[in-house]
């Protein structure tokens, strides 16, 4: 299969979805908190940047875009936050990440959650007629078993058993919610669904596997009941609409939050979760080998992310073709691709690199890319 045959995501070059924000947007949110400017100013600033980035996407050649998630605060709550029945809070904690704590924002259920529109349905629009028939526009959200999880976080899980008698009820909720929030998402033209989820890297890792719930709850078991929530969304998935996964260990300014291999997840995450393709994380150590590959089943895509978002040093070439080949000995090659590991900002912060270190990375994934199945 040749670099221009795949006619839906993931792509041979392919991007998690954030990119840097520009400093036009830092500045006018900045100037949003502060009163300075209404919501319609920062609204344009922020359609300006998106059609600037969508067209320098273009120019990279993807065939699959996204507004670089430069509406968002955060690369998951500002979904959260746009249910009904969910509200914005400050914890007394942020994420622990392996040398830096973030900000403490969080979400917390304070009546039954409902689908009653969302920003993003906009947010979406807007990027749709901005593509037009020149790429694919792709919607970004995180997981069904990302939002159960931070409903759980801290103190957050209070909040959730004074609403929901059971965790059982709240779980139905959640699955009803997402799933109206999808048909309407493909009623606007949506065909690319991407779930980002951080649950899975934290059940690689042994030490917060251990940690889990406190430790009172079979890692296993919670693996088995993600995958059973998000197979219970995308099973309610209308026929066309590719949805894709990407698993991630944390990506907050170049640092990162979970380590270890993919086995102690794969034949649940690899075996069962019922999306056309993953996007993985490889771009050190600390995601282990390549051989829970092996566990990937029917014709789902994997994307390997061999290339960091975290430092702008670019990979060597040959390295990274050497480590495509060497994926393909568990997933042919004609079911592999390449983007980064992650997106370039997951929150507003972003990594620490620049905007020309982004574009660079890309025209390094693209170059490989070509070589490899073009």
């Amino acid at each position: 299969m040749s670099f221009t045959e795949r006619t839906k995501a993931p792509f041979r070059l392919d991007v998690v979805g954030s990119f840097l924000r520009p400093d036009a947007i830092k500045e006018a949110r900045a100037a949003y908190a502060d009163g300075a400017i209404s919501a319609e100013q920062l609204k344009a600033v922020e359609d300006r940047c998106i059609t600037e980035l969508v067209e320098k996407e273009l120019a990279a050649g993807l065939r699959c875009v996204t507004d670089g998630e430069f509406r968002r605060s955060y690369w998951h709550l500002d979904f959260m936050w746009g249910f009904e029945g969910v509200e914005h809070i400050v914890g007394e904690h942020g994420y622990f990440f392996h040398d830096e704590e973030t900000r403490a924002d969080t979400g917390r259920i304070v009546a039954p959650i409902r689908f009653n529109g969302h920003p993003f349905l906009e947010h979406f629009k807007f990027l749709r007629d901005l593509v037009g028939d020149r790429a694919i526009p792709r919607q970004t959200i995180p997981a069904p078993a990302q939002f159960y999880n931070e409903m759980l976080r801290g103190t957050n899980c209070d909040s959730l058993d004074a609403v929901y008698p059971t965790r059982e009820a709240f779980r139905e909720d959640l699955i009803k919610a997402y799933s109206d929030f999808i048909h309407a998402l493909y009623e606007a033209g949506c065909r690319s669904l991407q779930l980002d989820d951080c649950t899975w890297g934290m059940l690689c890792d042994t030490e917060r596997r251990k940690a889990l719930y406190g430790g009172q709850t079979d890692a296993d078991a919670v693996a088995q009941l993600y995958v059973d929530l998000n197979n219970a969304v995308i099973d309610c998935v209308p026929r066309g609409m590719v949805v894709n996964t990407h698993i991630c260990r944390g990506n907050y300014h170049s640092t990162w939050a979970s380590s270890g291999g993919y086995a102690p997840v794969s034949k649940i995450l690899f075996g069962q979760e019922r999306v056309d393709g993953y996007y993985l994380e490889f771009d050190d150590e600390r995601s282990g080998g390549f051989e829970p590959l092996a566990d990937v089943t029917g014709d789902k895509i994997v994307v390997l992310g061999l290339i960091t978002s975290k430092r702008p040093q670019l990979e060597d070439k040959e390295h990274i073709k050497e480590r495509i080949l060497e994926a393909s000995k568990y997933v042919p090659l004609d079911r592999l691709c390449l983007s980064p590991q992650c997106g370039f900002a997951s929150t507003e912060e972003g990594n620490k690199l620049t905007e020309e270190d982004q574009w660079k990375k890309l025209a390094l994934i693209r170059e490989i890319a070509e070589e490899v199945w073009g």
